[in-house]
């Protein structure tokens, strides 16, 4: 009797039109499916909603504790499962620590093709999100999943903060100091990851930038001068730059010159990789963007590039500056560093 041979696993990012946070609705599209959402004004204790594209919903508990609560899932953006699985339990934990809290609990979001992929390798991307959220001593403590076209895997995950320590989006004020703390270039990397392109220390950079967690987020939150916190994802470093101005209601200045990339970010860009993402997020925010002539012609797709689990994005006084980069070096972000500031002028950005 001849014994067939198990069918090759596919590769997971080629079951997906897209992977990471380059897989979101872009920022104008969602405005608008969002337009006639009723107002929370009844829930007294819903202290952040969805009205300022924060990062995730707040609510007060007592006077001591408010709940932080997000969700964040996607599809791959990485071959290998226990990657996968990493990667997208350290995006969805970053939106607690973005909002200054600490994460408590997470529930898996889970899709697959469960007739395609290999029983094996789904369990690996399980295995992989449960130990990445072991390493913030966060228990995934339940879930929910589906048989699903596309494989899809992320959190809903649920943190506490002090009600008066709550960094949100809408707190910078004028002449604060911007503050990245990872590098950029995450879906340019996944798109030569896709093509087969990106060797194994490009690999290994993405990697390193996607699984580190944004812990600092938590520490940030008690320290005075730290008005206004967000992290960088999908919409790239304009799109959540353009929510801390518009939440502040003031301009922002960004150095070009100053932006930290991952390893041959740029040269890929250069040779036409990147992903479709970035033309939506331009088309949806780029009206209220200002590029200096100066600057190269791959610009404006750097700049919007959708970051998969990126860095967070501080605004605080010049005075705390320091503090805010030690906080950020000590927890090994070497490539921490200032890259604009507020400005007394109309929300929006200028890059020169």
């Amino acid at each position: 009797m001849t014994v067939l041979s198990p069918l090759p696993s596919p590769r997971l990012t080629s079951l997906s039109h897209g992977g990471g946070c380059g897989c979101k609705i872009a920022p104008g599209v969602l405005a608008k499916l969002l337009r006639n959402m009723p107002a929370m004004q009844a829930f007294p204790n819903l202290l952040v909603g969805s009205d300022t594209a924060d990062d995730a919903a707040v609510y007060r508990l007592n006077d001591q504790q408010a709940l932080v609560a997000t969700t964040d899932f996607f599809m791959p953006i990485v071959d290998d499962p226990y990657d996968f699985g990493r990667i997208a339990a350290a995006n969805a934990l970053s939106d607690i620590y973005a909002m200054g809290g600490q994460p408590i609990l997470a529930l898996a979001l889970v899709g697959m093709p469960i007739n395609v992929l290999p029983h094996e390798t789904i369990a690996r991307i399980l295995e992989g999100g449960a130990e990445l959220c072991a390493q913030a001593g966060v228990p995934v403590a339940g879930g929910h999943s589906i048989d699903s076209v596309e494989p899809i895997y992320g959190l809903a995950a649920m943190g506490l903060v002090h009600p008066d320590r709550i960094l949100r989006n809408t707190g910078a004020r004028v002449g604060d100091v911007l503050i990245l703390s990872k590098a950029l270039g995450v879906g340019v990397l996944s798109a030569a990851l896709k093509k087969e392109r990106l060797d194994i220390n490009g690999y290994q950079a993405m990697l390193a930038s996607t699984t580190q967690l944004n812990r600092p987020g938590s520490t940030l939150a008690g320290l005075d001068g730290v008005h206004a916190m967000t992290d960088v994802t999908g919409f790239g470093l304009l799109g959540h730059a353009l929510e801390i101005s518009r939440g502040a209601q003031l301009g922002i200045e960004l150095d070009y010159a100053n932006l930290p990339w991952l390893p041959g970010v740029p040269e890929w860009v250069a040779q036409g990789i990147y992903t479709g993402a970035s033309g939506r997020n331009w088309a949806s925010y780029g009206e209220a963007i200002r590029l200096s002539e100066s600057l190269p012609d791959i610009a404006r797709t750097l700049l919007t590039d959708p970051q998969t689990s990126g860095g967070l994005l501080v605004a605080c006084a010049p005075e705390v500056a320091h503090q805010v980069l030690d906080v950020f070096h000590q927890s090994e972000f070497e490539h921490a560093c200032p890259v604009g500031r507020l400005t007394n002028a109309p929300a929006g950005i200028v890059v020169g």
